[in-house]
Parts: C-alpha cells; structure tokens; sequence
C-alpha cells in the first residue's frame, strides 16, 4: 500500500511523514509538496503538489491507495483547492481519502467551519471512501500567546473563561498515521481532542508556575483584543479572526471531551504544562 501525504512540508504533515516512517516502509510514503526541494530531508518519496494547480494533481496521485488531504492553509480558498484534490484523487484511483477537518465542524460556531463543511460534503458526494479526523486547537497555537505573556506579564484575550481541549500537533499527527495505516476506519468521523481541557487563566498560572513570573489573564472585549494585537503588528484581518476565535471558544467551539484522541493514539494525550515547557525553553 502507498500512502501519500499533502501539505508534506506543512507543521502537521511533517510531522504526519515522520510517525508514518516508524510504522510502514519508506517505500510506500510519498510526500505531496508545493515546494519538493523542502521535504527532500524527509527520506520518502517526493512529488510536487500544488492545491490551485488542477491540472497536474492527478498525475502526482499516481500509484497511490490511501491519500491524507491535509487542510490548506488558504483560508478563503481551501473549499476550491480541496476540490480539486478530491476530483483529482477521484481521477486517479485513490482508494481512501483521510481529511483533517474541524472539531465539530457541522455545529462549530467558528468562522472557520464552514470551508470544512462545504469540504466534507465535497468527499460525500465524490463516491471515495473517507476518514474525517475533525482536529480541535493544537496547543502550539497559543505559543506566541506564551511569547507575550512572557514579555509583558499578562496574558490577553477574549475567551472568558473557555474550556479549551487542545492537543500537541504531534498527537494530532499520530492519530493520522494511526488511522493511514490501520484497518476499521473506513466511513468514520473523529471528533479528535486533549484529553484535560484548560482555560486562559489556568495557562497564565501554569506561565506563572514555569517562569517565575506573575502573569494573569486579563479578559478584553473582542474589539480590544483584536486592536491590542494590531499594536503588536499583527494584520488587521488575522487580528480580527483572533479575537472571533476566542469569542467562539466561549461559546463552546474549542471544546470535546469524548477522548477519541487519546482512544486512537493509546495514550493520553500530551499535557498543557508539557508544550508551555517547550515553549518557555
């Protein structure tokens, strides 16, 4: 069986490549890039793979079973690209098409949910069987967060107090190639979380406790926190979307606790104190 990977140079599919390696022969993993010199250092396979460009996905599909359509980071565009990989994956053959979907994506109140539903229904509709890992927040989201709490001694933001489920991109990235590689999955959907959710003020004491520091969290209206944000030199359209995705949070977006996650990688998944370490190092 060959299993191929998009977004292969990307901070999930990486990652994704790297686990699958320690479970399947190289031989059968072929990376999918936009840029193939970047994933030369990951010892498989390697085909240039751009979402917008249509006409060449096919090809690059070639002699693949089992396909990881790793969500594009075009936010805006990602129903047309994704499109694209489906129909191309469709004209190729591919026997399974495994999606990295939204938590919740059909009841997300996140702005971002709705490219992943017209995704989803985009995979119904094209007769390939389909796995949805319906990722939740990656903990490492809230690295700069951690940056700059540091550096000012308070963490900001809109969530109030939201139950945040987040995981390590690395948990996320095992339960892909868990599920690439293992029977059962077929016709499945993953509501995929941390095992122990956590709230704003939880991660400003656990900065407080590994740095040393007094930091609190000082909850902003959404219009502040999205102005505090641009001070800081973040575009005003990444600010904006920021602060709505803490707004979301607080009505329920960022959190699961079903513990499928955990059930599909065997473990728990990796704790709150554990990333804020690797971050503060």
């Amino acid at each position: 069986m060959t299993i191929a990977v998009t977004g292969a140079t990307g901070q999930l599919g990486r990652l994704v490549v790297e686990r699958l390696t320690s479970k399947v022969d190289a031989d059968g993993i072929v990376a999918l890039a936009r840029s193939p010199d970047k994933a030369a250092d990951l010892g498989v396979a390697v085909r240039a793979f751009d979402y917008a460009r249509s006409g060449a996905l096919a090809p690059a599909l070639a002699g693949v079973d089992t396909l990881l359509l790793v969500s594009s980071n075009a936010i805006g565009q990602r129903t047309a690209q994704h499109r694209n990989v489906i129909a191309a994956a469709k004209e190729a053959g591919i026997g399974r098409i495994v999606y990295t979907s939204l938590l919740h994506a059909d009841t997300s109140p996140l702005d971002l949910a709705a490219e992943h539903r017209e995704t989803e229904a985009a995979l119904a509709a094209a007769g390939v069987p389909v796995t949805i890992l319906r990722n939740g927040w990656y903990t490492e989201n809230y690295l700069g967060a951690v940056r700059g709490a540091l550096a000012n001694g308070v963490l900001i933001g809109s969530a109030g107090g939201a139950r945040i489920a987040s995981a390590a991109r690395a948990d996320y990235a095992e339960a892909a190639a868990v599920v690439l590689t293992g029977p059962g999955h077929e016709g499945r959907t993953y509501e995929l979380a941390g095992d122990l959710a956590w709230t704003l003020t939880d991660l400003a004491a656990e900065l407080s406790r590994q740095s040393g520091q007094e930091i609190a969290y000082e909850n902003l209206p959404a219009a502040d926190y999205a102005a505090a944000l641009r001070r800081a030199g973040m575009p005003d359209d990444l600010a904006a979307a920021i602060a709505g995705w803490d707004v979301a949070a607080s009505n329920g977006a960022l959190f699961d606790d079903g513990r499928q996650l955990s059930m599909l990688i065997g473990r728990p998944t990796t704790p709150l104190p554990n990333t804020v370490a690797a971050a503060i190092a």
